[in-house]
């Protein structure tokens, strides 16, 4: 259903931009809870042992892995498609975000991000050392995905899209 005097661009825009924002602050939260220390190859050992630990980082990887498809294959494209430019291949919309100033870091580092997303998940179980690798480097790509929804945010806004 879309908002009075609202078309479904824009209601869908605003949507999915409350979306990243909600997701961006459940992210940081467990984000903080999980990195109260390093996460280590010696914690990613302990997962078959320490539940909370185990639960913890199952949120972070659901975390992370959720705001970057909602942001990246959800919202990049709602907001092109609010400002009337071509969407493209994930690749195409990520440079075109780093072009409007929404993506600082470049399409790579998005990119290494999705790469470290499909790690975590593949290595959980088996190699420590890779996990904790994998984790660590989630861990660092946090303030990316988090700031380019406030970008989409403050971009919507002071175009007056939503």
């Amino acid at each position: 259903m879309t908002a009075p005097g609202l078309d479904a661009q824009t209601t869908r825009l605003r949507f999915l931009l409350e979306t990243v924002a909600l997701e961006s602050e459940h992210l940081r939260t467990t984000d903080g809870r999980l990195f109260s220390v390093p996460f280590t190859a010696d914690r990613a050992k302990a997962l078959r042992t320490d539940d909370d630990l185990s639960e913890r980082l199952d949120a972070f990887v659901a975390r992370f892995s959720r705001l970057q498809d909602t942001a990246g294959d959800k919202l990049l494209p709602a907001l092109l498609v609010r400002l009337g430019e071509p969407v493209g291949s994930v690749l195409d919309n990520l440079e075109r975000a780093a072009r409007l100033g929404l993506l600082a870091e470049g399409s790579e580092a998005w990119l290494a991000a999705r790469a470290l997303r499909n790690r975590m998940v593949h290595e959980y179980i088996r190699k420590p050392e890779a996990l904790a690798e994998a984790v660590t480097g989630a861990h660092d790509a946090v303030p990316m995905l988090v700031a380019f929804a406030e970008r989409c945010t403050r971009y919507a806004r002071e175009r007056r899209l939503i």
